[in-house]
């Protein structure tokens, strides 16, 4: 009994695992050996390579790519046409399969559209990355990066909100009143 919901013209590989309530719509390739949460939506016209972990509630936008060596945790939305890369170096003539590069993005994180995301890098828990935006540097939680390449601009909520500490270091975030505190460490909420 099929549990996820397909589209006609998506195609889907043997020996993946899709979870409950995700929906494939038409034009993607979903590869073997893939992995694909619950809830999850995947956009047209999206690849998902073989070995590629996505947790549950992952959005992903049309046209994009997700190659071999990435891995989103829950609640990850990866903008329309944005980017990974799995090879720093990659040449047409030149087989570099077993130099494959992870990146790990982490529990809530946002992607914006045409984004690029450089092999290698960690995305921080609930970190947004501007439309646009050229990820060639670890980024931390909560950190909020745009530019080419990208740089850091600030820090936002787990609401997507831009947190502005007083002089405390305390913000609050305007959605959902949440608590959050800046020390030399980063960005940390306060239960």
């Amino acid at each position: 009994m099929i549990l996820y919901f397909a589209h006609p013209l998506a195609v889907i590989d043997e020996n993946c695992e899709i979870g409950e309530g995700t929906k494939i719509w038409h034009f993607s390739h979903i590869m073997s050996g893939s992995k694909i949460g619950k809830r999850c939506n995947i956009g047209q016209n999206v690849v998902i390579s073989p070995k590629v972990v996505l947790g549950d509630n992952v959005k992903v936008q049309n046209n994009v790519s997700i190659y071999t060596g990435v891995i989103c945790e829950d609640d990850v939305f990866l903008g329309p046409s944005m980017v990974f890369t799995n090879v720093i170096n990659p040449r047409s003539a030149i087989i570099r399969k077993d130099e494959y590069r992870s990146t790990i993005v982490r529990k809530g994180a946002s992607i914006g559209a045409n984004a690029t995301v450089i092999c290698g890098n960690e995305i921080g828990r609930y970190a947004m990355i501007g439309a646009g935006a050229v990820i060639t540097k670890e980024v931390p939680p909560y950190g909020l990066l745009y530019g080419n390449p990208a740089r850091q601009m600030g820090w936002v909520s787990e609401y997507g909100h831009k947190l502005d500490f007083n002089a405390e270091k305390i913000a609050f975030c305007p959605e959902s009143g949440e608590k959050y505190i800046l020390s030399i460490e980063g960005v940390k909420k306060l239960e």
